[in-house]
């Protein structure tokens, strides 16, 4: 009985959502209408307050994700460093050698000497290389 009332919720639901939808469709839709009759100004406040509208929110979402990863990173590596988790670096070592070489040679056809500069120094302190990472997501997400 309890499936069929979770299923006629989730109906109702995606009712409602459809029905905001529509809403917001009719919305937009009398306010944006055909911009190209109206006038120069119009369609330049309408313009620039779209293009504002979507680089903040693209910038909100950028730096939520960017705090996600540079936050679960840290986590990680402080749960392997307790003992919580195990990390086979050998294995990880191994998938990263072999994603940077076929990025390699599909950018350039051959391996640039400053990437493996970097590889050697982020191989050999995997520590700093890590909370590196996780800091650089948690600069974006704060700047």
């Amino acid at each position: 009985m309890s499936a069929t009332w979770s299923k006629s919720r989730k109906n109702i639901e995606n009712k409602e959502i459809e029905k905001m939808a529509d809403d917001a469709s009719k919305f937009l839709g009398g306010i944006l209408g055909d911009i190209s009759n109206k006038s120069a100004y119009t369609q330049i406040g309408i313009g620039a307050a779209s293009g504002w509208l979507t680089g903040f929110t693209t910038m909100k979402v950028g730096k939520l994700a960017a705090f996600a990863i540079g936050g679960t990173i840290i986590l990680v590596e402080i749960a392997h460093h307790e003992g919580f988790i195990s990390i086979d670096w050998a294995k990880v070592n191994k998938k990263l050698d072999k994603v940077s070489d076929k990025v390699e040679t599909a950018v350039t056809g051959q391996s640039p000497s400053w990437i493996d500069k970097i590889y050697t120094v982020a191989r050999d302190n995997k520590v700093f290389s890590v909370a590196f990472l996780g800091g650089v997501f948690l600069g974006i997400s704060c700047s």
